[in-house]
């Protein structure tokens, strides 16, 4: 277990080099300059000295690795800096914004469940009927349609032309029914396809086979034997596109004006606030570690197999 555990540590340690050094350089050579936004020059009547005073006050006359070393040593001391913009500590701001976030993420995955759940289990136990063909209809056009589109749709049709849901900002549960509908329908197309394969396969297997012989109930069969050993491969692909699912609340929250940490960051974007840039790609790379970590424990959990593989019994 310990080594299991040292292992683990070293790898999020080189993953989190890796990933902030290549954030850190790619964000200082997209075009733009953070200098120029803070000084308003479109604003207020700037000179060239101030603008080049204040960048080398900042220290952007700097080399990249020079820029990149004292970055580093402020991180290893869990400072990350204030925003450009705003002059207030990166990590409080960027705390600020989860529980947004989590909203619309847990939302979004609940709306994912209702929809996948049945839609995949009736296409299963009845493929090749007209319920199986529908719902496969239903995935592939939720495939078809992308997120913003559908987000604007539902915006114009629930929001301003019946107004029964708010269309903008975070004002209670009720204002993230909209965003986590969106989300739910934009990423529950994948994984009914998925979960109709995966039960398939598993009707198909011996041992339900021997449970029908022996007289067990249907439903205890689909919902004991069946639906778990069915899950494994849907809890794999959903550990991969997690990464999709991040970046589908960051559109969600823009369109939305969703007040979370993806918004959050499409606005230090067009800033080239880089201590926020860089505060928010740490926080999601340790969010992306975290729920992968519990995708293997609950793949452990689910496969019999890698169970008995851990006691030695395999």
């Amino acid at each position: 277990m310990i080594r299991i555990i040292t292992r683990r540590l070293a790898e999020v340690a080189v993953f989190l080099l890796l990933i902030t050094f290549v954030s850190f350089l790619f964000a200082r050579m997209a075009p733009g300059d953070p200098v120029l936004s803070i000084l308003r020059v479109d604003d207020l009547s700037v000179s060239a000295e101030q603008v080049e005073q204040l960048r080398e006050d900042m220290g952007f006359n700097e080399p990249l690795l020079v820029q990149y070393g004292e970055w580093l040593a402020d991180f290893a001391r869990l400072d990350f800096g204030n925003s450009y913009i705003s002059n207030q500590p990166v990590m409080d701001m960027l705390w600020s914004g989860v529980p947004a976030t989590l909203e619309l993420t847990l939302g979004g995955l609940f709306v994912m469940v209702l929809v996948a759940l049945p839609l995949g289990s009736l296409a299963a136990l009845y493929r090749g009927s007209w319920i199986d063909q529908v719902s496969r209809g239903l995935s592939l056009l939720g495939a078809a349609v992308p997120s913003f589109w559908l987000g604007l749709i539902l915006i114009d049709l629930l929001g301003v032309r019946l107004g029964w849901l708010p269309t903008m900002g975070r004002d209670g549960l009720h204002s993230a029914v909209l965003p986590s509908v969106t989300l739910g329908l934009a990423i529950s197309s994948v994984y009914v396809r998925l979960l109709r394969s995966s039960l398939i396969d598993s009707l198909n297997q011996e041992n339900i086979r021997a449970a029908r012989a022996r007289g067990i109930s249907e439903p205890r069969i689909f919902f004991s034997h069946v639906l778990r050993a069915s899950l494994p491969p849907v809890i794999t692909v959903f550990g991969v596109s997690l990464g999709s699912l991040i970046g589908g609340v960051v559109v969600i929250e823009v369109i939305f004006a969703y007040p979370g940490i993806g918004k959050m960051v499409v606005d230090a974007i067009r800033a080239r606030d880089y201590p926020m840039i860089q505060g928010y790609i740490f926080v999601m790379a340790i969010l992306v570690f975290v729920i992968n970590s519990i995708v293997d424990l609950s793949y452990r959990y689910l496969n019999p197999e890698l169970r008995l593989k851990g006691k030695g019994r395999v």
